[in-house]
């Protein structure tokens, strides 16, 4: 998951400099709620994890 949002980002960045600004800004949005997702799986699992001692 976390690739995927690396990945997008990346492809956010190219197109911003190139000048494909809708694209640039759909790839980003996409970007940041992989890594929010990402980022909720990674605590709930570490929360599970310390829970089994």
């Amino acid at each position: 998951m976390l690739r995927w949002a690396l990945i997008f980002f990346l492809v956010s960045i190219v197109a911003a400099v190139f000048g494909f600004t809708g694209v640039a800004a759909g790839t980003a949005e996409i970007a940041r709620i992989l890594f929010y997702i990402f980022v909720v799986i990674f605590v709930v699992t570490l929360l599970f994890g310390l829970g089994r001692g």
